[in-house]
């Protein structure tokens, strides 16, 4: 041993001192979470409308009115103010005291009086929080949505969710009144189940030994919510015919249905949930052995029967009879739901005329417009840099006339058409370069193949058979005109955008910068 190691001292391990946590943090992992949770709410309300916009803030509220800081927001610099926030747990234990409250769901056998109590004080502060978010969103351009909160380190977590109030207010919607047997809210709408499953993530998150950590949690993926929204939602009908929505699981039930074919025909017709002896319903005849909805292939042969007024009958768990809508159907009494199969593995939920949800290849979605002509215009401004509104509104009226085609169509615009009409002139039919008309539109549509055309509206070629190299970023569950049309925008060198027409009617528009988003 040499002399300067013996006359080393042996230094005692130090142990890594944790970086302080910024001021407005209560536990560790604060902005991961909402890091986290805004991906969640990105990924699952943009499936269902883009033009929603989630943004997810975190309010912690300090059960000590003694606290140096009664009030924490993440992210910091929130737009809502601090101070509007200073006397929402006063008033929110107020309001529990004196059972001004919200209805309270049933509590848990398993919970003990404190843990009830609790719950109470919890349900009493939400309330007085989205008093205090419902004033300031008065007039704006956007509203807030509460989850339910975490108590965690002395407070009182909540996460928020604010979206643009003008699409949410486009879509049709139940009234809010109806509850499951818990006392727990039944959505009532597409919406409102996509928010229910959002606030459930962020609760199992927030109740992980650290939230944000993410060592134990993993999110379901955005179609996983999506599914579960569906069936959030079809429990609605299913509670309004006084069966029991788990027994029922209807939104299963007509995915399978609609997935099957009878003699090699896609199913197509409607069922109506509505119980028996209902005052706008007519029967033709009645079956003598009601058949189970579970009874998948049963259900299909019997839909062959159905015509354009005349509908198979259910009450919720039975196709007991066949027979028509009559009269004028009151729709405040929601007891009539109509079940529209469109086509193979394609459904429509509605309401006294109004689409509610629609499903394709067992994923649900909200009923927008086939064609959205804002989105459509920002896409061609994306792809062509193109902002002439002539030019614009020449292709918006090809693009709605080739919409109407009932076999469906593919429509591609690029900027090199009259190159690729060339390069692909052995699988397709060239034709002298004309403006497309909605009557030319209609003519060179109604065959199969592409219409090529460039961003002025002139067709080059039609009948075109398009390729592409095959990348694995297709989609399964989709035809093989969507799919070669995937191939095709990711191959092209040109700027191009292809406008998808299927056979059950959907439309989608398909650029390199929305093919992931679209695909999906």
């Amino acid at each position: 041993m040499s002399l300067f190691c013996a006359m080393t001292p042996t230094l005692a391990p130090t142990r890594p001192v944790a970086p302080a946590l910024p001021d407005h943090y209560i536990w560790p992992h604060q902005g991961r979470y909402r890091e986290s949770a805004q991906a969640i709410a990105q990924a699952l309300f943009d499936a269902l409308d883009d033009d929603l916009r989630p943004q997810v803030s975190v309010l912690c509220l300090s059960l000590d009115p003694s606290a140096s800081q009664l009030v924490c927001q993440e992210p910091h610099e929130s737009e809502l103010p601090k101070d509007a926030f200073a006397e929402v747990v006063a008033e929110g234990l107020v309001l529990e005291a004196t059972g001004l409250g919200p209805p309270v769901a049933k509590s848990a056998d398993w919970m003990n009086p404190a843990q009830v109590q609790q719950r109470l004080e919890n349900l009493g502060i939400r309330a007085a929080l989205v008093r205090v978010l419902e004033r300031l969103d008065a007039g704006a351009t956007t509203q807030h949505f509460v989850g339910y909160p975490v108590r965690l380190n002395g407070y009182l977590v909540f996460t928020l969710l604010r979206m643009q109030r003008k699409p949410l207010r486009s879509y049709p919607a139940l009234k809010p009144e109806r509850f499951y047997t818990n006392g727990k809210p039944v959505a009532n709408s597409l919406l409102a189940a996509a928010m229910y499953r959002f606030n459930e993530e962020c609760l199992k998150s927030l109740n992980e030994p650290s939230p944000g950590a993410g060592f134990l949690f993993r999110p379901r993926d955005t179609e996983e919510l999506l599914r579960a929204a569906g069936q959030s939602l079809l429990d609605t009908p299913a509670l309004a015919l006084g069966t029991d929505p788990s027994i029922a699981q209807l939104f299963n039930t007509l995915n399978t249905i609609s997935s099957l074919r009878y003699e090699g025909a896609e199913g197509i017709g409607r069922l109506l949930l509505v119980p028996r002896g209902h005052p706008n319903i007519e029967e033709v005849f009645a079956l003598t052995c009601p058949t189970e909805l579970s009874d998948y292939r049963a259900v299909r042969k019997l839909l062959e029967m159905t015509s354009h007024d005349v509908h198979l009958l259910a009450d919720g768990e039975k196709v007991y009879a066949l027979g028509r809508q009559i009269g004028h159907y009151d729709a405040a009494r929601e007891d009539l739901f109509d079940i529209h199969f469109v086509t193979h593995y394609a459904w429509e939920f509605a309401h006294a005329g109004q689409v509610l949800l629609r499903s394709r290849y067992g994923l649900p979605n909200l009923p927008r417009p086939r064609l959205n002509r804002t989105r459509f215009k920002r896409d061609l401004k994306r792809t062509f840099d193109l902002h002439r509104s002539d030019k614009v509104a020449h292709l918006w009226d090809v693009v709605l006339e080739a919409s109407k085609q009932p076999k469906g169509t593919l429509l591609v615009i690029t900027t090199e058409a009259l190159a690729e009409a060339d390069r692909l002139k052995l699988q397709c039919t060239l034709i002298e370069p004309v403006p497309l008309t909605p009557l030319i539109t209609q003519l060179i549509t109604s065959i199969d193949g592409a219409v090529l055309l460039d961003p002025d509206g002139y067709c080059y070629s039609i009948g075109v058979i398009l390729d592409g190299k095959a990348s694995g970023h297709g989609n399964g569950t989709r035809g093989a005109r969507f799919n070669s049309a995937v191939r095709y925008v990711e191959s092209s060198p040109y700027p191009c955008l292809v406008v998808v027409v299927s056979e059950d009617g959907m439309v989608d528009v398909l650029t390199k910068e929305n093919l992931a988003e679209v695909r999906e």
